[in-house]
């Protein structure tokens, strides 16, 4: 048995992430291509075109970062067979997780009561490859072509429909929940509206939290405890899903060294706290997408 097949699900899916974090780079705010510098992130998809969420989506872009993948597309071994495709020798797979609904052992002996109660659910996973990884696939897989730039005007028509409070002055950005604002420095002190909008993207992440939205508490008390880089990181990785939907970077004008000590600090302590912040992240994305118009709905590979 290797040492990866000792891990827990939480543990496996996390070593890539793991692993760029101590390297100082945040996979979830790589440009996809690094000779395209500020191209937005690409959500990874599986061999249907459905797109992943959630923490498997952080894991595999930790994955391309890492190995120089070009490909959105992920495949499992039996997969590129099918497809007539074959995983070249030596190539190492990617982990992802997903929850199976267990039946508690009641139920299996038929005990009708209760029975919503009596479902358990249980982290699993499984290995993928990416399309770079295997030989005889047709060009359905291939690394897309790069698209034209989104306008600044296209990404204001989209934000302009969530309904946040913003502020605008000061040299910082956050957002308030007492008084349910965001606030932001005058656009001119930003380097560019592509900065802007990221940052903006990122204290709405946070402005879910609030209780009359999806009412989201870590329990941060102050900068650098567990909560406070948890809900970081929720508005981080929001902003990074939010961006690979409607083609905007992800960056943020924050003390990024700082907040990735934190983040170790969490895997370290509890690797399924970081699957638990990108699950929040995800129905925070959504919920913004929703606002937004827009949607994450799965798609066929190119013909």
């Amino acid at each position: 048995m290797s040492i990866l097949e000792k891990f827990s699900p939480a543990q496996r899916v996390t070593q890539a992430i793991e692993s760029a974090l101590r390297q100082g780079v945040r996979p979830w705010a790589k440009p996809w291509r690094d000779e395209a510098c500020g191209a937005p992130l690409i959500l990874p998809r599986r061999a249907n075109g459905e797109p992943y969420r959630g923490m498997n989506v952080v894991a595999l872009w930790a994955a391309s970062e890492q190995a120089g993948f070009t490909s959105p597309y992920w495949l499992t071994f039996k997969q590129a067979l099918a497809l007539g495709g074959q995983v070249r020798k030596g190539e190492r797979g990617s982990f992802v997780v997903f929850y199976k609904e267990l039946k508690s052992e009641d139920q299996a002996t038929g005990a009708a009561e209760d029975a919503e109660m009596k479902l358990r659910r249980i982290l699993r996973g499984y290995v993928v490859f990416n399309r770079v990884q295997i030989d005889g696939l047709d060009g359905r897989y291939d690394p897309p072509a790069p698209t034209a730039p989104q306008t600044p005007d296209a990404f204001a028509a989209r934000f302009a429909k969530v309904p946040a409070h913003i502020r605008y002055g000061g040299a910082r950005a956050f957002y308030a929940p007492s008084s349910d604002h965001v606030q932001l420095p005058p656009k001119a002190a930003f380097i560019d509206t592509t900065q802007f909008y990221a940052t903006l993207a990122h204290e709405l992440g946070h402005w879910t939290r609030h209780p009359s939205r999806l009412d989201r508490d870590f329990g941060q008390k102050r900068f650098g405890d567990h909560g406070y880089a948890l809900e970081e990181l929720v508005a981080e990785l929001c902003a990074a899903f939010v961006g690979a939907v409607i083609d905007l970077p992800s960056e943020h004008i924050e003390d990024h060294a700082a907040y990735i000590h934190h983040w170790l600090g969490v895997l370290k302590e509890n690797p399924s706290a970081f699957l638990t912040a990108a699950g929040k992240a995800q129905a925070a994305a959504d919920y913004l997408l929703r606002l937004m118009g827009e949607s994450t709905a799965s798609s066929p590979p190119p013909e």
